[in-house]
């Protein structure tokens, strides 16, 4: 690694040559407030030893190649390998500190504190930097809830190999650790912005952490504070959670719901996505009827009016050719029109006077108001009359439109024993399209949020991407983010552009204010990607953004829903800078996997692909079909060998995370009990994707893990994780412990292990509260789905 690391570090001192403009005058002062000015030493063979009075390590610095030793009773590890040899000037040694510069490059300061060393880079020159370089027997990074990596292990070889991570996406929690006997060392990064690390594999696991200096930025430091602590996954957080709260960033879950205390509604309550977006479902039509009155105008009106739609109206029109050369609709014709019908539904247009010549009163009141001018919520209310007073008796009452599989299957899951919920629509507009969904569940006492987003914007608007249109047509021009070279950033599945959300706000709360304006009943609203990292420097000359103010725009946005309008705020991820805003994450426990791996997301006939978006009826396979993993990624990620409750011992009782909604808790096959136990294990949510068929098919399931994961998620989500143990060598068993007589033991193993002469079955988890014992059987309970 060190010749490749050579190499790394010396492209980039070329670079910081070729391109650094920034005088030392213009970057933060340098020297820490506690070094002192003394003669410049030389030190033998060039390297510095420093022992701090009243220290518990010292440390030993080169500051030519900026290796960097830590030294503990006796014991000497590397925190930093050496790297190549660079010209020092102005070397400065007190008691407690050691500082010096690469000239026109970077200023160094490293600076003993009581229990920490402080060290700081600042650029005088350079456009990037690399430091440190690390290599050690494994390491505990914060990937997702956060992972255990033995430096020679060939799962993880195989899968870091000459990856590059960016720091503020790929990592939950802004620091890493280094684990060899007898001690660890952990890093916590002070600057999250413009990092990446670089990780190489040959022989083992090794990574160089690199910052860049961008020009936009004045801001031209960045830095860590390294800790010497024990190997233990508590006590190798315990620094970083201390950190957070002196920084003033940490807020329990009870001191939010002091503000709101609808976050309360999230103990105990599995996250479920409500697949109901049909208002006109197979339940409320009478077939023969309809059949009859489809060569009509209505039929024809459909046509015209789909073509200018993404799904277009091709499927439907060849329906319609069919219609009259027989005397039945099958499934699939059935599917086709309801879809029809309910697209129109959904459209600003879907008026004619030829087609509705009757609307009826309440449509007549609507219509003199004018459809444009209308609320989108009282415009479905609007087309779902006009249709209704085609189809007549065709159709049942409007009142119980949808319900059966929306507000009816809310009520059956709530008198099964499901006390609390989070409940996801896919989009806003199934909830005003059907406001009495959303009335049921916030009086049944559960949580309901329409996903949203402000990430990715369109050109034109695109009824079926709501999210990415805005009605401010001039944003994608003027509020889009620009790279260095002046290249655009494209939006999700490279459509359209990624919206500066700097400049997002006042489109944001139109949009809102838009959707709240006639009282729907949403308690809760999930932000999509706002808590993922995935921030950015734009470059565009009318609106510098550095990486700082996209995330300060971020949590501003977060804060709005919040606060101004009192909802349960989620967001996509969960990296913690969003943690004292929003109440719960989905994708810290289980991310998304493998984004980039072709049999997943392209290969139609490859048994790993994932499924497609769209679904015109049901949940779409992308959520909802069970699909297996190659065995790299279900090593990596999902073995609970290698997954540490990093996470969780710093925010247990602050935010409740759970998996990304397109890996849900049946998505991967063969995987449904470990994901039992580790939702015991672990203190998080179940993540369900529900319509009426998949509510019937897994409700025994549910409802038996539910019985026992919600008291004791309720239980737990207000506690610190106080404590978590390995108990055998295989580390398949495992127990962690809330407060301070809540404990849970998970044997994610095939066979029965005895522990202190008492068995732990197979797939199984037994909880202890106090003197109380309840054990949970997970492999039991998959078969009650089959």
């Amino acid at each position: 690694m060190k010749q490749r690391l050579a190499l790394i570090l010396a492209a980039g001192m070329l670079m910081s040559a070729a391109t650094g403009c920034v005088s030392g005058a213009d970057a933060p002062a340098f020297p820490h407030p506690s070094v002192k000015k003394e003669v410049p030493v030389l030190q033998t063979n060039g390297v510095v030893n420093v022992k701090p009075a009243e220290s518990h390590f010292d440390f030993e610095v080169d500051p030519a190649t900026f290796a960097l030793t830590i030294i503990k009773d006796g014991v000497r590890q590397q925190a930093s390998q050496p790297l190549p040899k660079e010209k020092v000037s102005g070397l400065v040694k007190s008691k407690d500190s050691v500082q010096w510069t690469y000239p026109g490059k970077i200023k160094v300061s490293i600076a003993k504190k009581s229990d920490y060393l402080d060290i700081r880079l600042n650029s005088i020159g350079a456009a990037q930097f690399q430091w440190p370089a690390v290599k050690a027997d494994s390491y505990m990074l914060p990937i997702g809830e956060g992972k255990k990596i033995p430096a020679n292990d060939a799962n993880w070889k195989t899968f870091l190999n000459g990856q590059a991570y960016t720091w503020s996406e790929s990592f939950s929690m802004d620091f890493f650790a280094l684990n060899a006997a007898p001690f660890s060392m952990v890093y916590v990064v002070t600057n999250k912005f413009n990092n990446e690390v670089h990780f190489d594999t040959s022989p083992s696991v090794q990574f160089l952490f690199t910052h860049q200096f961008p020009a936009i930025n004045p801001d031209k430091s960045y830095g860590f504070r390294l800790y010497v602590t024990g190997s233990e996954p508590q006590e190798v957080v315990r620094p970083y959670k201390d950190y957070v709260k002196e920084k003033g960033d940490f807020v329990t879950l009870e001191e939010k719901a002091g503000d709101n205390p609808n976050i309360r509604k999230l103990y105990g309550a599995p996250q479920i996505y409500l697949w109901s977006g049909s208002i006109l479902t197979d339940a409320d039509v009478n077939w023969p009827k309809l059949r009859a009155l489809l060569p009509g105008p209505l039929g024809s009106w459909l046509v015209r009016l789909l073509a200018g739609t993404a799904d277009g109206s091709g499927e439907y029109e060849e329906v319609l050719k069919q219609v009259p050369k027989q005397d039945y609709l099958d499934k699939y014709q059935k599917r086709i029109v309801l879809d029809a019908l309910n697209q129109g539904m959904r459209m600003k247009g879907f008026y004619s006077p030829s087609v509705f010549p009757n609307p009826g009163e309440e449509a007549e009141k609507l219509l003199a108001q004018g459809p444009g001018k209308l609320s989108e919520e009282k415009l479905y209310d609007l087309n779902k009359l006009l249709l209704k007073s085609v189809l007549k008796n065709t159709a049942a009452d409007l009142s119980e439109w949808g319900q059966s599989d929306s507000t009816n299957l809310l009520k059956d899951m709530h008198s099964s024993g499901i006390e609390n919920a989070w409940i996801g629509l896919s989009n806003w507009a199934d909830g005003l399209m059907n406001p009495q969904l959303v009335s049921e569940a916030d009086q049944l006492g559960y949580l309901i949020a329409p996903y949203d987003s402000y990430h990715s914007i369109q050109q034109n608007a695109d009824p079926s991407w709501n999210t990415a249109s805005f009605a401010d047509s001039s944003l994608y021009e003027n509020a889009t983010i620009t790279r260095k070279d002046g290249t655009k950033v494209a939006g999700f599945l490279q459509r359209g552009r990624k919206l500066n959300p700097t400049l997002a706000m006042p489109s944001m709360k139109q949009r809102t204010e838009g959707i709240l304006q006639d009282g729907i009943d949403f308690n809760s609203w999930f932000v999509d990607c706002d808590a993922t990292g995935e921030i950015y420097d734009d470059y565009s000359p009318a609106h510098v953004t550095t990486q700082q103010q996209d995330l300060n725009a971020r949590l501003e946005r977060l804060g709005y829903f919040a606060k101004d309008r009192k909802m349960v705020v989620g967001s996509e991820g969960g990296n913690d800078y969003a943690s004292s805003v929003i109440a719960f994450a989905q994708g810290i426990e289980s991310p998304v996997i493998a984004w980039g791996d072709p049999d997943m997301r392209d290969n139609e006939d490859s048994e790993y692909y994932v499924g497609g978006y769209y679904s015109a009826d049901g949940i779409p396979d992308r959520y909802g079909k069970p699909v297996p993993v190659k065995p790299l990624y279900e090593k990596v990620y999902s073995d609970p060998a290698y997954t540490l409750p990093l996470y969780k011992l710093v925010y247990n009782d602050s935010i409740i995370t759970t998996n990304h909604w397109e890996w849900g808790s049946y998505k991967i096959e063969g995987e449904e009990a470990d994901r039992m136990l580790y939702g015991l294990l672990y203190n998080a949510p179940p993540l369900y994707h529900m319509n009426r068929q998949t509510w019937e098919q897994d409700k025994a399931s549910v409802v038996d893990y539910l019985k026992v994961w919600s008291p004791f998620n309720r239980q737990a989500v207000t506690r610190e994780m106080s404590g978590f143990s390995i108990l055998t060598d295989d580390r398949l068993v495992q127990s962690a412990q809330y407060g301070d007589d809540l404990k849970v033991i998970v044997n994610f193993s095939t066979h029965d292990v005895t522990l202190d002469k008492e068995v732990v079955k197979a797939k199984s988890a037994v909880i202890y509260e106090g003197k109380q014992r309840l054990e949970f059987n997970a492999a039991a309970n998959i078969k009650l789905i089959s």
